[in-house]
C-alpha cells in the first residue's frame, strides 16, 4: 500500500512504525473472509481492510477522529484473526492500537461513552473496586428491563458467577502460592504467577488450578508483590497512560523477583493477558528506564499450557468418554499462535476433545466489546454456542474469562478453564460446574 506521510510525521516513531505496517498491505481482502465482523454486517469497513483505509487517511491527515472512523474502529474486537490469514505479514494489530490511542487523544465521545468507558477503567483493573460493584449489581437486578442495553449486559455478565467470598487482595489463596518473601528450596523451576485484576473475583478456582497443577511438577509459584492487572483493559480502550502505570508496577515486581531470587518464566492463565504481557517489549521499545525491563517480561512470560508437556500429565481420574468442546479463545490461537498443543494436553489427560467449527471465530467477549458493543457481541456468542452445541460435548474449554463467561451466558454445558481440567484429572478437585460429571469420572 502506497502511504503518503510528511518527513515530519514520519519523525514520530510510531507514525514511522504504522507506516512500516501500511506498506505491507497488499489490499488481497483475504483478511475479510474470517473477519468475525464483517462477516456479521458484510460492510467493508467493518473489515480489516476497510479500517485499514479508515486509519491511514486519519494518520496520514494528522486530523481528529470522526465519527464514521471511530464507529468502524470501536467494532473491531481486537480478535486478530486477521493477523493468522494474511499472507503478507500484516501486523494489524499495532496499527489499530496507535489508531485507538489517537481517537483517544482527539475525539470527544457522546458522555454516555465516557461515562460507561471511564467507569470500566476505573473498576476492572482493580479487584476491590470489581467485587464491590459485583455486590452492587445484585441489588440493581430488579431494575434490569430498565437500563440502556450496555448496562444489561453488565448485570448479565455480573450474573454469571457471583463473586468470591474472601479478601479483597489479587494473591491466588491456596497456601501453595507463596509470596515473594516467603521462600523454600529451590525447585525443578520457579515461576512468577500474574494474578490477574477480574479473574480472581469471578474466577479464583483458575489461579488454584494453576498452582496446584504445577505444583506437582515440582514447579515453585510465587505472587511477586506489587503484581495485578497486566493493561490490556485500558490499553484497548485507547488510555495509554493508565494502561503505562499498571504495566510499569508489574515490570518493576518481576524485575525486581528476577534480580532477588530468579525466574523461569512468568505464567499467564488469562490468554488476553498474555498476549499483552508478550507485546510489552514493543510497547515500552521508546522507554529508556523500562525498555529493557519490559523486554526481560515479554521473554518469559508464558501462557500456562506452555509450561506443560503432554508428557509432564500423570492422569488419576479416568476421564475417558467425558467430551471436551475446546474454544480456542482469539488471544491464544491468534495472538500468541498457540493452537493445538493445549489440545494436545487434554487428550494426553484423557478427555475426548472435539474442535468447534468455525473455531477460528471470535466468541465476541474480548475484553470489553461484549459492554460497549453488545449487539454483536451477542449474535457473534450465538453463532459460537451454535457451533458448540453442534458437537454435542459434556463441557466446554477455554484458556481466557472472558470467552468463558460471554459462552456460559448462552447455554447450559458447563464452561471451565483447560487448566481446570488438567488439574482435575492429575488429581484436583472438582471444576465448578461440573459436579455432576464427578461420578462418570
Amino acid at each position: 500500500m502506497q502511504t503518503r506521510f510528511t518527513q515530519a510525521q514520519l519523525a514520530d516513531p510510531d507514525i514511522a512504525e504504522c507506516d512500516r505496517i501500511l506498506r505491507a498491505c497488499v489490499h488481497c481482502g483475504f483478511c475479510t473472509a474470517t473477519c468475525p465482523t464483517y462477516l456479521l454486517t458484510g460492510d467493508e469497513l467493518d473489515g480489516p481492510r476497510g479500517r485499514i483505509y479508515l486509519a491511514k487517511d486519519m494518520l496520514e491527515r494528522g486530523r481528529p477522529a470522526d465519527a464514521i472512523t471511530v464507529k468502524h474502529l470501536d467494532r473491531c474486537l481486537t480478535c486478530l484473526s486477521c493477523m493468522t490469514t494474511c499472507p503478507s505479514g500484516v501486523h494489524y494489530m499495532h496499527l489499530i492500537d496507535h489508531a485507538r490511542r489517537h481517537i483517544e487523544r482527539t475525539y470527544r465521545r457522546p458522555w454516555r461513552e465516557r461515562a460507561l468507558r471511564s467507569l470500566l477503567a476505573f473498576v476492572l483493573p482493580h479487584p476491590a473496586r470489581f467485587r464491590f460493584a459485583l455486590r452492587a449489581a445484585r441489588f440493581a437486578r430488579p431494575m434490569r428491563s430498565l437500563l440502556p442495553q450496555r448496562l444489561r449486559t453488565m448485570l448479565d455478565l455480573a450474573a454469571v458467577t457471583p463473586p468470591a467470598s474472601g479478601s479483597d487482595v489479587t494473591e491466588p489463596t491456596p497456601a501453595a502460592a507463596k509470596p515473594a518473601e516467603e521462600r523454600a528450596s529451590r525447585a525443578v523451576r520457579r515461576v512468577a504467577l500474574l494474578p490477574g485484576c477480574v479473574q480472581p473475583v469471578l474466577r479464583p478456582s483458575v489461579n488454584d488450578a494453576t498452582i496446584r497443577l504445577l505444583g506437582r511438577l515440582g514447579i515453585e509459584v510465587i505472587v511477586a508483590r506489587g503484581t495485578g492487572c497486566c493493561g490490556a483493559l485500558v490499553h484497548h480502550l485507547g488510555r495509554e497512560e493508565d494502561m503505562r502505570a499498571q504495566a510499569i508496577a508489574d515490570i518493576e515486581a518481576w524485575n525486581g523477583e528476577l534480580a532477588s531470587h530468579g525466574l523461569d518464566a512468568i505464567v499467564v492463565n488469562a490468554s488476553g493477558c498474555g498476549t499483552m504481557l508478550k507485546d510489552y517489549g514493543f510497547l515500552f521499545r521508546r522507554d529508556e528506564r523500562y525498555a529493557a525491563p519490559a523486554a526481560r517480561v515479554s521473554e518469559l512470560a508464558r501462557d500456562v499450557t506452555e509450561l506443560l508437556d503432554p508428557g509432564d500429565l500423570a492422569p488419576r481420574r479416568n476421564v475417558r468418554g467425558l467430551r471436551v468442546a475446546y474454544h480456542s479463545a482469539c488471544s491464544l490461537q491468534h495472538g500468541q499462535k498457540i493452537h493445538q498443543h493445549p489440545i494436545g494436553l487434554l487428550r494426553a489427560a484423557g478427555f475426548e476433545v472435539i474442535e468447534v467449527p468455525e473455531g477460528h471465530l471470535c466468541c465476541g467477549s474480548a475484553g470489553t466489546y461484549n459492554m460497549l458493543q453488545p449487539e454483536l457481541a451477542d449474535r457473534l456468542r450465538e453463532r459460537k454456542v451454535r457451533n458448540i452445541e453442534s458437537v454435542r460435548p459434556d463441557v466446554v474449554a477455554a484458556g481466557n474469562l472472558g470467552c468463558m463467561h460471554q459462552i456460559a451466558q448462552g447455554t447450559r454445558i458447563p464452561v471451565v478453564h483447560t487448566v481446570e481440567l488438567l488439574d482435575w484429572a492429575t488429581g484436583g478437585p472438582t471444576p465448578p460446574g461440573l459436579e455432576s460429571l464427578t461420578d462418570a469420572a
